[in-house]
């Protein structure tokens, strides 16, 4: 089990449940869109959420748009170690940086010792296409390897200063990179894993990615917190984060969405009215399996242990509860009584 960290008032770590996190997008300087942004993330499911800082005028910002917000801020920062010192002046709950690339030691001594003062834990992110010329030319490319012997650098330089709340990141756009580059840091070391598929893609690519990676790493007992790194709306990175930790048994914090994959026995048109369902139940949040079947054969039979259900038959169909048919509708009817059948729950 690795040690636990707390970003604000989230543990990450030392078995604590694993945590969501995004990114916001908006221009961080921009107080109200970012602050609007990030109430929109938290509204998804967003545990944890971090900002870029690329100079003052962001960091400045940072303190506002705390005040505006309910849930961790981190600033996300490269190259000038002020930026993280002002970051921290300004009351945030964790910096991301690469202590390699913010100056000499005397540098990354002042960003260890503020943030140790104010129990402010520090992220060692680690990237594959921004690895250190040395560690690519000894490796031969952006080996699991040399990812992970960036990362024992970077955190040697934190601990030589007396810091060690510490989350490690490994991330590569390659998903066997990323998870034989995890499994060996979390063989060497207890720090938190902050997982995630770098450059994953668009929101279809990207998901899938992150789905085997950071789905599979977490099935092997290996990561602490994750976000979902997409060409999409964030928002759509903490629904595929939530869908990723609902499959692997991770969260029951809402709807689960059966459906068959269809066949020559379906009369209804199941695919639009599964993905209609789909849309709805997420604005519902009640821990329940919901069914959508093309038949009786794969409707109260197979289905029996969803909650609720509708199953086809030919331009009309039936609603279950628990396996047992409560009434039979015609076919435009079979979402809006499933809706109302999952608010009697």
């Amino acid at each position: 089990m690795t040690r636990q960290i707390m970003v604000g008032n989230v543990p990450v770590g030392g078995g604590a449940p694993v945590s969501i996190q995004s990114m916001c997008s908006t221009p961080t300087a921009d107080v109200e869109a970012t602050a609007a942004q990030i109430r929109a993330l938290a509204a998804a499911g967003c545990d944890i959420v971090r900002v870029a800082v690329p100079d003052m005028d962001a960091a400045r910002a940072l303190g506002a748009i705390k005040a505006q917000i309910s849930i961790p801020l981190v600033a996300d920062i490269h190259f000038d170690y002020r930026l993280a010192l002002e970051a921290a002046e300004q009351g945030v709950d964790k910096i991301r940086i690469n202590p390699g690339n913010i100056g000499g030691p005397e540098r990354v001594e002042a960003v260890a010792r503020v943030s140790k003062e104010r129990h402010i834990p520090i992220r060692v992110g680690v990237n594959g296409g921004s690895l250190e010329k040395d560690l690519l030319a000894r490796y031969g490319g952006p080996t699991p390897e040399a990812m992970v012997e960036s990362a024992l650098g970077h955190i040697r330089l934190l601990e030589r200063y007396g810091f060690e709340d510490i989350c490690v990141s490994l991330k590569a756009s390659s998903v066997p990179v990323t998870m034989k580059a995890y499994q060996l840091m979390a063989e060497k070391y207890d720090y938190p894993l902050h997982l995630g598929v770098t450059e994953a893609g668009t929101a279809q690519m990207g998901e899938l990615k992150a789905a085997a990676g950071i789905g599979g790493l977490l099935a092997l007992g290996v990561g602490d917190t994750l976000r979902v790194s997409l060409t999409a709306d964030p928002v759509e990175e903490v629904y595929a984060a939530r869908r990723i930790l609902k499959a692997i048994g991770l969260r029951k914090d809402g709807p689960e969405l059966i459906s068959c994959p269809t066949c020559g026995r379906t009369k209804i048109d199941l695919i639009p009215m599964a993905r209609q369902v789909e849309e709805l139940l997420k604005d519902v949040h009640k821990d329940i399996t919901v069914a959508v079947m093309g038949c009786v054969v794969n409707g109260p039979g197979e289905a029996r242990h969803a909650d609720v259900g509708l199953a086809g038959g030919d331009g009309e169909g039936v609603l279950f509860k628990h396996g047992e048919i409560v009434k039979k509708v015609p076919e435009d009817q079979l979402v809006p009584e499933l809706m109302k059948l999952i608010e009697t729950l």
